[in-house]
């Protein structure tokens, strides 16, 4: 539990103690000026038990109601709580009390780490959460932050994806049984759907589902851009993206989705203009600033673009794939003795970390290597690159799809999916 002069958080709630409102995400909650004076009374006297008398005196201001009244008034307060209501417990003889599990905190510290959108960051987050399961395995939130580690480190090609969706799938399932499925679980589930087993009319029909339970949840917005993206779809995924702009434009996924889209679309200033947005605001996230760079390489501004690529590299040293775009980036720009260093490099990485095979094509075919290209999108497909769901609307790999190999690969991961790149 945090606390200021003015605002407390429980959970996922924040309390406006001055305007007396209560807030769960972006939503006021419905709670009768009576009842916010009894949370405040308990949150002020966290962990310790109220009696009746004391709650009359610091909820109803020295105000006499019955116990009945006292105990209807707590009764609210838990309801409004919903699955954190039982937070609040109740002792004959001794009151009401108020008590935050330590696993609350190890999550919050959690979800703190996973904003940071590194690898470094999704690790620590994962080791809170996994703290926080162990303190309370009933703790449907500990479970549900540590699958969302596991599809992010996945997701962003930082650990090996087979093993990643697996303990995703594994405490999504536990976080789903233990609180339901939430919006956001299902949003989750969606984009494992799209990335990890590119089923993306499954995924999609997941995402319009959220979208009717929660159409604030912008997240889910952003996602159904990219499903659309990846389909050939640009008019409905650019529709999504200006949606979920003028919900949250401040999402860390919303300008890194924008660039994707117009480099997709042929928008390059338009897609460089983005890429500058979204490494202004959120500076140390990989793929914004990867994507800001093929922006800027897409315009003819190699050198810029070489210069963010390796800003990406000093920012996160720990994300391999981002040495395999600087290589690439040198190769096209003739530096081939640069480029060949960084291949040698990474296929030392390779022998004790994962190395994005996806990422390892684009670098060959940049150094004039297609056999070996096309060799690292098979290990791709082998080890269910979580890239290889962009393969059929990715710029990068238009050099490529002429080649039968390439329609062969597609065939496997998409079947009978249709092919924009062929329409």
């Amino acid at each position: 539990m945090s606390v200021t002069a003015e605002h407390v958080s429980i959970g996922p709630f924040l309390m406006d103690l001055r305007a007396a409102r209560l807030v769960r995400g972006d939503v006021e909650v419905e709670l009768r000026p009576q009842a916010f004076h009894v949370l405040e009374a308990l949150v002020q006297h966290s962990g310790e038990y109220l009696s009746y008398e004391q709650m009359l005196r610091e909820a109803w201001r020295g105000t006499i109601v019955s116990h009945h009244t006292v105990a209807v008034t707590v009764g609210e307060v838990k309801k409004v709580l919903a699955e954190y209501g039982s937070w609040i417990t109740h002792r004959p003889k001794l009151g009401y009390r108020l008590e935050v599990p330590k696993s609350e905190e190890l999550s919050r510290k959690g979800w703190h780490c996973l904003s940071r959108h590194t690898r470094e960051g999704f690790e620590r987050a994962l080791e809170c959460f996994e703290q926080a399961a162990r303190e309370n395995s009933a703790d449907f939130r500990a479970f549900e932050g540590i699958s969302s580690c596991y599809l992010l480190l996945g997701m962003y090609g930082m650990r090996p994806p087979r093993e990643m969706y697996r303990g995703f799938l594994d405490a999504h399932q536990r976080a789903v049984r233990l609180g339901g499925l939430t919006p956001e679980l299902r949003a989750s589930h969606a984009c494992g759907l799209h990335i990890f087993e590119r089923k993306f009319a499954e995924a999609e029909a997941e995402l319009l589902q959220v979208q009717k339970e929660k159409p604030a949840l912008v997240g889910g917005h952003v996602r159904l851009t990219m499903v659309y993206a990846t389909q050939g779809r640009l008019d409905d995924a650019l529709e999504a993206l200006r949606l979920s702009r003028s919900m949250d434009s401040l999402l860390p996924s919303c300008p890194a989705a924008e660039v994707f889209l117009r480099l997709c679309r042929g928008e390059i200033e338009a897609a460089v203009a983005s890429g500058k947005e979204a490494v202004d605001l959120f500076p140390f996230m990989p793929v914004s600033r990867s994507l800001y760079a093929e922006a800027l390489e897409t315009a003819g501004r190699a050198g810029e673009a070489l210069r963010e690529f390796r800003l990406a590299c000093m920012a996160c040293p720990d994300v391999a794939w981002l040495r395999a775009l600087e290589g690439a980036c040198l190769a096209r720009q003739g530096r081939r003795a640069e480029a060949s260093m960084i291949l040698l490099e990474l296929e030392t990485t390779r022998q004790t970390d994962y190395v994005d095979a996806y990422f390892m094509a684009l670098l060959m075919n940049a150094l004039g290597k297609r056999n070996e290209a096309f060799q690292e999108l098979e290990r791709a497909y082998e080890e269910n690159s979580a890239t290889l769901f962009l393969l059929d609307a990715d710029p990068r790999m238009d050099c490529l799809r002429t080649d039968q190999r390439f329609t062969r690969l597609r065939n496997k991961l998409f079947g009978h999916l249709h092919s924009p790149a062929a329409a």
